[in-house]
């Protein structure tokens, strides 16, 4: 296999487990209390990537100053993001879900607008009109009724994690953040944050089923270790706009699994609305992306007789060794 092939087959594997974690999600909490998946779903996360680290040469396990200042407020908004978005997929389908989320990769352009080029065009705003229309379709489920609890929750993750993403972005340009340690960090503050609520029901963790503790694990290690350390890799070694694409495949895995695993059906309208939610956010992803590689206004002219100041530029690059425009805005996954 090539080395173009396999990173594909990576991007596409990470897609596909992103996908298959709201049915897993939805399992997991069928059977236990929200707050307790989630705490066991950080805290197993929390478990790996210290095992991770701990494998590391001595000078690699440090954390840098950088990477504890992003990694504790970034850790606090995935907390949020995993609350909401845990709650939604406990009230409404696996495949609504996953179909809902993807309103993140129009809704973080709209709030991410520090430094871009001028206002973004119109067609950017007809492909998230397309988009809302979707969503009223996916609610509407046989037929158009009070929106369901789960949807609108899902909303609320969707707008949330597109806070995280512009966050994530803010606090981590220019800077020497390795991915591993930030992710250790965020995964500490969300067992931090859950293992007061989750305190009580310990006992009801421990006697859990084989069954609900093989999803939680799932989730944990595949769907939040596994997925964020195989998309750094990939992202490295191929193209923003071929790991976009592979990656915005991740709806569509979330409709399939919901179908083929958890017995779910899709009406004509929410079949339609399905179709209408892919291809709004392929079509807005599309056109901020274009829009953000358009080059720039010409700086205005020099008046004779002054001095040109020189910029400063970041000391240091993305961690990750791409640059700016070449790192996909896809969202981000806790």
């Amino acid at each position: 296999m090539s080395d173009t092939r396999r990173t594909d087959a990576v991007l596409l594997l990470v897609a596909i487990v992103w996908g298959s974690s709201y049915l897993s999600a939805q399992t997991a909490t069928a059977a236990l209390p929200v707050l307790l998946v989630l705490f066991a779903r950080y805290a197993l996360s929390a478990l790996a990537c210290l095992g991770v680290v701990a494998g590391r040469r001595r000078g690699s396990r440090r954390w840098t100053r950088d990477e504890l200042r992003a990694g504790v407020p970034l850790g606090l908004t995935q907390a949020a993001v995993l609350v909401v978005e845990t709650y939604g997929v406990a009230h409404t389908s696996a495949a609504n879900a996953g179909l809902i989320i993807s309103l993140t990769i129009v809704l973080t352009p709209l709030l991410d607008r520090g430094g871009r080029r001028g206002a973004l065009p119109p067609s950017f705003f007809a492909a998230t009109g397309v988009c809302v229309l979707a969503v009223g379709l996916l609610m509407s489920g046989s037929g158009f009724h009070a929106p369901r609890l789960g949807d609108v929750l899902m909303l609320g993750a969707a707008l949330i994690r597109a806070v995280h993403v512009v966050l994530v972005g803010r606090l981590t340009t220019g800077r020497a953040i390795r991915p591993l340690q930030l992710t250790t960090v965020q995964t500490l503050v969300g067992t931090a944050l859950f293992l007061p609520v989750a305190a009580p029901g310990m006992p009801t963790l421990v006697r859990t089923d084989p069954a609900t503790w093989a999803q939680l694990v799932y989730l944990a290690l595949f769907c939040s270790v596994f997925a964020f350390l195989a998309q750094t890799w990939a992202v490295q070694r191929t193209s923003a706009s071929r790991a976009s694409l592979l990656l915005g495949t991740e709806p569509v895995w979330a409709v399939a699994v919901g179908i083929a695993l958890g017995g779910e059906h899709l009406t004509p309208s929410t079949g339609l609305g399905a179709a209408l939610m892919v291809a709004g956010t392929y079509w807005g992803q599309a056109v901020e992306r274009a829009h953000r590689g358009t080059p720039g206004p010409l700086p205005p002219p020099r008046r004779p007789g002054t001095r040109r100041r020189r910029r400063s530029r970041p000391p240091v690059a993305r961690a990750s060794g791409l640059r700016d425009r070449d790192v996909p805005r896809a969202a981000g996954r806790g």
